[in-house]
């Protein structure tokens, strides 16, 4: 009996193992089976390692890569070159993150019925951006290193996403031979870079000032072309005179945002970093964002100072960066960036975008001051016929490389428009001053954008 019971024993315990093991198998089926089905090796979904299903168009239905019949990028160079970073390229130096985080739907695959493609029907990813867009903000680049994003702070739709340097995927050129052209090739400056902001990140003092200096909207401030700040000199971009704060951020004065940076101390300014999102990464569409950074806590006065402009230390992602320019024309909190905005199978619907909140970055007050504040810098600094004839404001950045390099050229802003509710960034590294080399690749693009817009 002993001997029986010992084996009974046995037997249950082997069952027992076996159905544990069972439901983790079946666990991780329902969890993993979409990435193990678009394995690069699946047989089912891969030949020669490229897709064999699906296509992906542009928000107008311009298809700009077509998977049903081997790998084919659209037929035109220039949308080729524009859209590489994005759909990556064959030799997979650039990681095709969409075709990784929505293959299994574009293959026609479900947890019941497995890959069920039968060649009567085809998955298809529809893309925010505009492949006219695109084309435009790479030409408007004309060859220079940097990127160009616009979204839609509302729905959270990108119209663009460009990033530069790039290459046609059908005609590769010698990238290891040419390390001067295309160097960082392979990076999504967009996306996953990250920039010192130079003047731009002085939307982050500003914000902070309007909060916690109850008085700054009422001081004038003296700017004679420099100020010593922690003994050391810190100066200006011009003999600015006697400036209100408004003026004072139209005119983009290095001593006024020197003293008030000082003022606010380190810990403020970090909170307030933090706070509107420079820290932050975003995930959408299979990729997430680099987060820039901001760290003033052993930093001496001179140094936050410079801090404070947007030098020492700082960086800024661009997809980031241009979410706190939605938010600031939004009240406060925008829409979080996505790229894709439906996947369908045949008539079957197998992903639809929604629009998610970054939640509040800054009390509306602040943001709606801010705001004003940038839009008073665009009548009156930068020109609003660079701006598509619609309600915009802007700050420009020259950010310092140091190394005797130029320094980048940032412009950041939005259009407060019911129709084109558009907010942007532009990067031109050692492109020189923001404002001047910026404010025309911006006009270019936000023509296309509305016309886009307009199209939809």
């Amino acid at each position: 009996m002993n001997k029986l019971a010992k084996r009974a024993w046995f037997a249950l315990a082997l069952a027992g193992v076996l159905l544990l093991g069972m439901g983790v198998i079946v666990v991780r089926y329902f969890i993993d089976s979409p990435d193990w089905v678009t394995f690069q090796n699946s047989p089912h979904v891969y030949t020669d390692g490229v897709m064999n299903s699906g296509k992906i168009v542009d928000r107008g239905g311009t298809v700009v890569l077509d998977a049903t019949n081997g790998k084919s990028y659209a037929d035109s160079a220039s949308l080729r070159r524009s859209m590489l970073h994005l759909l990556g390229d064959r030799e997979g130096n650039i990681t095709p993150f969409l075709l990784q985080e929505y293959g299994s739907e574009l293959v026609g695959f479900d947890r019941i019925n497995g890959t069920y493609s039968t060649g009567k029907r085809e998955g298809q990813m529809a893309l925010t951006v505009s492949a006219d867009v695109q084309r435009t903000a790479l030409a408007a680049l004309d060859g220079r290193k940097g990127t160009v994003g616009v979204y839609n702070y509302k729905t959270g739709e990108i119209l663009c996403a460009v990033s530069s340097p790039t290459y046609d995927p059908d005609d590769v050129p010698d990238v290891e031979g040419n390390p001067e052209t295309y160097e960082g090739v392979y990076v999504n400056r967009f996306l996953h870079a990250t920039y010192t902001p130079g003047s731009v990140f002085k939307l982050v003092t500003a914000a902070a000032a309007l909060d916690e200096i109850p008085d700054i909207g009422s001081r004038t401030f003296t700017c004679e072309g420099s100020a010593v700040i922690g003994g050391e000199t810190i100066q200006c971009n011009g003999v600015h005179g006697t400036l209100n704060f408004e003026e004072a951020l139209a005119h983009s004065c290095n001593v006024v945002f020197g003293e008030i940076a000082a003022e606010l101390g380190p810990k403020m300014l970090m909170r307030y970093a933090e706070q509107v999102g420079v820290t932050r990464r975003y995930s959408f569409d299979g990729t997430t964002t680099a987060a820039g950074s901001f760290d003033v806590s052993d930093a001496a006065e001179s140094e936050l100072a410079w801090a404070g402009i947007g030098q020492y230390t700082d960086q800024i992602n661009p997809c980031q960066y241009m979410t706190y320019m939605g938010a600031i024309a939004n009240g406060g909190s925008a829409a979080e960036p996505y790229l894709v905005k439906e996947v369908t199978y045949g008539d079957s619907v197998k992903y639809k975008a929604s629009t998610s909140s970054t939640g509040r970055l800054l009390d509306s007050a602040t943001a709606g001051r801010l705001a004003d504040m940038m839009h008073n810098a665009v009548v009156n600094v930068y020109g609003e016929w660079n701006f598509a004839g619609l309600y915009a404001g802007g700050k420009s950045g020259t950010a310092e490389n140091g190394g005797g390099k130029a320094a980048n050229a940032v412009f950041a802003g939005f259009l407060q428009n019911s129709d084109y509710p558009l907010a942007f960034i532009v990067v031109v590294e050692e492109g020189g001053g923001g404002a001047s080399v910026c404010t025309p690749i911006l006009s270019q693009v936000l023509s296309a954008c509305v016309v886009a817009m307009d199209a939809d």
